[in-house]
């Protein structure tokens, strides 16, 4: 990779438009203030845009038990879905 443009500020503010374009293209570009590098202008990364229909790479599968929970005790527990949740104190009667 090439060396990064440097410019000063008064060069910075004059060439503005020049600077945003080279760094579009790719370009990094250093300003500095009395000799010493102060910022760095670099690109943006380019975010994906997936707004259209069919822009995913591979079908989404959501298999028939995708919500089934019946074999989770942790979860049938802590929200008093078996008799379990009376022995961890998540549940029980109201006396």
């Amino acid at each position: 990779m090439a060396a990064a443009r440097q410019y000063n500020v008064h060069e910075a503010k004059t060439h503005f438009s020049k600077i945003l374009e080279a760094v579009a293209t790719g370009e990094e570009v250093i300003i500095s203030k009395s000799g010493e590098p102060v910022a760095k202008v670099i690109p943006l990364p380019h975010k994906v845009r997936r707004t259209a229909r069919g822009s995913l790479t591979e079908p989404v599968v959501l298999h028939e038990d995708f919500d089934d929970l019946s074999d989770d005790a942790g979860f049938a527990a802590a929200f008093g879905l078996d008799d379990s949740a009376d022995a961890h104190g998540f549940g029980g009667s109201d006396a």
